[in-house]
C-alpha cells in the first residue's frame, strides 16, 4: 500500500526519491515525505496529498545530501496531515515504515514514561523513538535497531537512517515486501523492484524476518537471531521506463482502452496461434487434475473474478470449487483436502491478507498455483506454480485491464483443465477456444459506446443509491460494477445475484435509483428469469440501465431507460467482455462528478496490512 525508498548513493538524493516514490503512486497514498543527511544531521520535507504538493515544499526548501529514505503514506494511524506523514525523526533516527506495529500502544506509554516526547498520533513514531532510546544507552546503531526489532510486533517493512552516519542504512522486513538494490557505489531499499528499476537491475528480495545492514559496498543480510545468511541476487526484468497517460485524461481511461492489447497478451501466452489449442505451464493442470476440490482466495476483485471462475470451473471442468476472501479464511481454521489445490489471485502479489492466505495453505499441504499481474511479487516467489496476466504496469488504483486479464487467465485454465478431465466434448472445448481468441476484437468494438455510455453517466451521477443485476456467470460482473461506482466515484452501490431481489433489495427501488443489469440473451437460458427480474424492478418505477445483446434488447423492449446494445457474444466470454460497459460507466461517471479518478480517497493498490 505505502511506498518506501531508501538511497546511499554519490548524487543528490532527493530527486532520486521522489522520482522513486513517483514510480510508487499506483499503490495509493494521502501523504509523502522524505529525509536527508545534510551535513551529519537529519533533514526531513513532508507534505499532505499529492507527491506535487511535496515537490512545492521542495522547490521553497531544498534538501541536499547523498543519504536518504521517502515515504508514500496510506494512513492506518492517524488522519492524513504533514505531521502524521513520513519520515518520523528524532535527532537521531529517521524512519519510514509500511505496515503496522500492533503493540505500539504499550510502548508508547513505556517510552513516555522515560520522557519521550511524540509529535504525531502514529504507531510509526514508536520506531524511532525506541531506536533513539538504545542509542542514547550507548548501543551502536546495528545493536540499537536490532533490540528494538526484537520488541515490534505485527506486519512491517522500514527503512533506517541515522545521524552522522552517512554511509549507514538498515532495513527490515516482517510479513510486508521490501527488496535490496545493488549499484555501483551505491546501495538502495525499496518497497518493491519496480521503484528501483531506473538506478539498478540487481535485486535482492528479503524474506520474512530478514535484517539488512547496508553500506554503499554492500549488503550484510541476518536472520531474527542475528545470524548472517545469504540471499539471492537476481537481474530484475522490471523496466525502468515511465508509464504516461499518452493523450488520455487519466490512466484508468488509456487502461480501459488497452484491455484488447493485454487481452490479447495474455490469451497468447496460453493459446497456440496456429493451432488453437490451450496450453499451461508444465505441472499446473497435472496438479488439479486429480484434486478433489479447488480452493480459490483472494480480495476484492480479485474475489470476485474467483467467483467467476467458480461458475466456470463448476459447470465446464465439472470440479468442485470453494471461494474465499482471503482476510476471513485463514482465521476460520479451515478444513483442506489431502491432495488439494489452492488457487490465489492478486494484481500486485503483495497483499498480506492474500499471502497470509497462501501460507496458512502451504503448512495444510496445498499445491499451490498464484495468478499475479506484478512480476517477482511475493505471492509468486512463495507458489508452485504461476500464471502471469499480462496486462502490463496499471497505475490507476481501480483495477481495470488487470481484472480483465485475471478473468482471461481463468478462462484458459478452465479449458485447459477441461479437456484434460474430457468433461467436455471436443466441439464445445473448440468453440469456447474459438470464443476466447476473439475477445480482443469484440473489445475493441465495446469500446465504441464510449460516447453513449458517457451520456448515461451524466444522469447516473445524480443517483445516491445504485442497484447492480446479474444472473449466473454475470453475477460477479454486477459485483465488479458495483465496486468501481463505490471506489471512484463514491456513490452507494450494491451488486446482487438477479433471483435475490424479491428477497429484500426489492424495498430499495423508487423512481430514483438507477438499476444496472447485465444481461446476453442468445444461449443462455437465464436470460428469461433476469428479464423477470427487471420487469419486477420497473413495475416499481426502477430506472433500468440494460446492458445486453440485441435479442435481449429487443424482448426487454420498453422496460429500460438506457441500453447498451452488444453484438453476439458466446455465454463463456460474455461476462469478460461485459465488463467493459461496467468500467466506462464508473469512469465517467466520476468524470462528471469531479472525484480523483487514478487515486480514489482512502485506498490504494496494493493492501499491505490486514
Amino acid at each position: 500500500m505505502c511506498g518506501i525508498v531508501g538511497i546511499l548513493g554519490e548524487k543528490e538524493a532527493a530527486p532520486l526519491l521522489v522520482e522513486g516514490l513517483r514510480r510508487l503512486e499506483y499503490r495509493g497514498y494521502d501523504s509523502a515525505g522524505i529525509a536527508t543527511l545534510v551535513d551529519g544531521q537529519i533533514q526531513r520535507r513532508r507534505a499532505k496529498g499529492k507527491l506535487a504538493n511535496l515537490d512545492e515544499v521542495l522547490e521553497d526548501s531544498p534538501i541536499a545530501g547523498t543519504s536518504g529514505v521517502g515515504h508514500t503514506r496510506w494512513a492506518t494511524h492517524g488522519i492524513p496531515s504533514s505531521e502524521n506523514a513520513h519520515p518520523h525523526a528524532t535527532d537521531k533516527v529517521a524512519v519510514v515504515h509500511n505496515g503496522i506495529i500492533e503493540n505500539y500502544v504499550s510502548l508508547k506509554k513505556e517510552l513516555t514514561e522515560k520522557g519521550r516526547v511524540f509529535e504525531s498520533e502514529t504507531d510509526t513514531e514508536v520506531i524511532a523513538h525506541l531506536i533513539t532510546l538504545y542509542l542514547n544507552e550507548g548501543l551502536s546503531p546495528k545493536d540499537a535497531a536490532f533490540k528494538a526489532l526484537d520488541r515490534f510486533e505485527g506486519a512491517f517493512s522500514l527503512a533506517i537512517l541515522f545521524a552522522g552516519e552517512k554511509d549507514l542504512m538498515i532495513g527490515a522486513r516482517q510479513g510486508t515486501p521490501l527488496a535490496v538494490g545493488y549499484g555501483e557505489g551505491e546501495m538502495y531499499l525499496a518497497s518493491d523492484s519496480y521503484a528501483l528499476a531506473p538506478l539498478t537491475k540487481n535485486i535482492c528480495f528479503l524474506e520474512d524476518g530478514d535484517r539488512v545492514v547496508l553500506s554503499r559496498s554492500g549488503a550484510e543480510i541476518f536472520d531474527p537471531k542475528g545470524v548472517q545468511v545469504e540471499r539471492t541476487i537476481r537481474v530484475t526484468a522490471q523496466s525502468g521506463a515511465t508509464t504516461g497517460k499518452g493523450e488520455y485524461p487519466h490512466f484508468m481511461l488509456k487502461e480501459i482502452y488497452e484491455q484488447p492489447t493485454v487481452i490479447g497478451d495474455t490469451l497468447n501466452s496460453f493459446i497456440n496461434p496456429a493451432t488453437g489449442e490451450i496450453t499451461m505451464p508444465e505441472g499446473v493442470v497435472k496438479s488439479m487434475e486429480k484434486a478433489t476440490r479447488l480452493t480459490l482466495i483472494a480480495c476484492g476483485g480479485s474475489y470476485y473474478a474467483s467467483l467467476l471462475a467458480k461458475y466456470w470451473l463448476e459447470q465446464i471442468a465439472r470440479i468442485p470449487c470453494e471461494v474465499d476472501i482471503a482476510s476471513e479464511f485463514r482465521y476460520r481454521e479451515a478444513p483442506l483436502p489431502e491432495g488439494g489445490v489452492c488457487i490465489f489471485v492478486s494484481q500486485s502479489g503483495e497483499t498480506l491478507d492474500t499471502l497470509e492466505a497462501l501460507r496458512y495453505c502451504r503448512k495444510q499441504g496445498q499445491t499451490i498455483i498464484s495468478i499475479v499481474n506484478t512480476i517477482e511479487s511475493t505471492i509468486e516467489r512463495e507458489s508452485d506454480f504461476v500464471l502471469r496476466t499480462l496486462a502490463g504496469p496499471e497505475i490507476a488504483v481501480a483495477s481495470t485491464k488487470a481484472t480483465v486479464t485475471q478473468y482471461t487467465t481463468l478462462a484458459c485454465l478452465t479449458l485447459a483443465l477441461a479437456k484434460q478431465r474430457q468433461s467436455i466434448s471436443d466441439a464445445e472445448l473448440k468453440e469456447m477456444a474459438r470464443s476466447l481468441r476473439a475477445i480482443p476484437a469484440v473489445a475493441a468494438d465495446i469500446l465504441n459506446h464510449d460516447e453513449a455510455i458517457l451520456k448515461i453517466a451524466r444522469e447516473v451521477a445524480q443517483a445516491r443509491d445504485v442497484l447492480y443485476l446479474g444472473r449466473g456467470s454475470q453475477y460477479p460482473i454486477a459485483l465488479e460494477g458495483a465496486l468501481k461506482l463505490k471506489e471512484i466515484c463514491y456513490i452507494h452501490a450494491e451488486g446482487y445475484a438477479a433471483g435475490e431481489m424479491k428477497h429484500g433489495p426489492i424495498a430499495l427501488i423508487d423512481d430514483n435509483v438507477p438499476i444496472v443489469v447485465v444481461a446476453n440473451a442468445k444461449n443462455e437460458p437465464l436470460f428469461e428469469k433476469t428479464a423477470s427480474n427487471v420487469q419486477e424492478s420497473v413495475a416499481r418505477g426502477g430506472l433500468v440501465f440494460l446492458i445486453s445483446d440485441e435479442e435481449g434488447a429487443e424482448k426487454l423492449k420498453g422496460n429500460y431507460k438506457w441500453n447498451i446494445t452488444l453484438g453476439d457474444i458466446h455465454p463463456f466470454v460474455a461476462p469478460i467482455l461485459y465488463t467493459i460497459p461496467v468500467q466506462l460507466l464508473a469512469y465517467h461517471t466520476a468524470v462528471v462528478k469531479g472525484t480523483d479518478v487514478d487515486q480514489p480517497r482512502n485506498l490504494a493498490k496494493s493492501v499491505t496490512v490486514e
